[in-house]
């Protein structure tokens, strides 16, 4: 990217319009150059959002496809069908189609389209609610047939609802009546009612989640704003100042300032910030994506009982 900026000129304003001279976008990353917009802010939120928001669709639907092993491993395989598929099927008709409309907006929508580039949410919200205007450009659909896909979409969400509802304790019942079960040692067999309001907890868990989950990621772009942030508090006041010496003294000065930046950098950006990740993460790792797939609830507790060993009570 060639920028032309005049010699008087202390704050650049970058406007991609005019900024490239090239048709192909920067090689790796981000372009520096946006280090020295006043706009980066604006821009470089709006990137951050929406690389957690793919992130975190990725690894939730990571976590979804986990679920399978579990279910083959412990035999359940009436769970792949009345809670895998339809849980992959929520989770890729709502987010996994917002995450292709974010790749689609960042390849169709350039600087030169900037004006009628549509704001996702709005058309997250415009695809519940069935509403498809025309005008203003940046409300109108982004391709031809989005409006028949989304109504699809919307239709396959809302299939899956009762599908996971309902199809399992229905089935668990059925079986139940079709052969009979002896119950176990000082254990009553469920009724449909406890079928039925255990998979419903299960549902309401489910799709609630999938929504909540998916804006708990966010927390990666609150993370890197705040640690950008700080990063460029402590250059400006500390080291820039260091580098801004024109005698002698200055070069000496530079030690100074360079000792307590250091200092600053380890017990904030790396202790501090360090730390805040790590627990960001960790949060994110245990809740938004074991629950997809990890269920932990552990074994009754048994107290040690020799007599209990002695007369073959024990189910160690």
């Amino acid at each position: 990217m060639i920028m032309k900026v005049s010699k008087d000129v202390k704050t650049i304003l970058l406007n991609p319009v005019e900024s490239f001279n090239v048709s192909s976008p920067y090689p790796f990353g981000l372009d520096p150059i946006w280090q020295s917009a006043t706009n980066k802010i604006v821009f470089l939120n709006s990137y951050k959002m929406k690389a957690s928001i793919i992130l975190g669709v990725a690894q939730m639907l990571f976590g979804v496809m986990l679920s399978v092993w579990n279910h083959i491993h412990f035999r359940r395989y009436i769970n792949i069908i009345c809670e895998f598929i339809p849980q992959l099927l929520f989770l890729l008709s709502i987010f996994g189609y917002l995450v292709v409309l974010i790749i689609l907006k960042w390849f169709w929508y350039d600087a030169t389209l900037l004006s009628c580039a549509p704001s996702l949410l709005i058309s997250l919200i415009n695809m519940f609610l069935m509403t498809y205007p025309k005008e203003p450009c940046f409300l109108a659909p982004m391709y031809d047939t989005q409006e028949i896909v989304q109504k699809v979409l919307i239709a396959v969400a809302l299939i899956c609802v009762p599908w996971m509802l309902l199809i399992k304790p229905i089935f668990l019942h059925m079986r139940r009546n079709r052969y009979e079960v002896l119950p176990s040692e000082g254990h009553e067999e469920d009724g449909f009612g406890d079928l039925f309001m255990h998979q419903a907890i299960h549902t309401i868990e489910y799709c609630l989640s999938s929504i909540s989950h998916t804006a708990s990621y966010l927390r990666l772009w609150a993370l890197s704003l705040a640690h950008a942030q700080l990063s460029e508090v402590l250059w400006n006041m500390v080291m820039k100042n260091a580098l801004s010496g024109k005698n002698y003294a200055g070069s000496i000065s530079i030690y100074l300032y360079f000792a307590f930046f250091a200092t600053l950098t380890i017990a904030i950006l790396i202790v501090m910030e360090g730390l805040s990740a790590f627990l960001h993460a960790l949060r994110l790792h245990w809740v938004e994506f074991q629950s997809k797939f990890y269920d932990g609830q552990g074994y009754a507790f048994v107290p040690f009982s020799f007599k209990a060993i002695v007369e073959g009570h024990s189910e160690i």
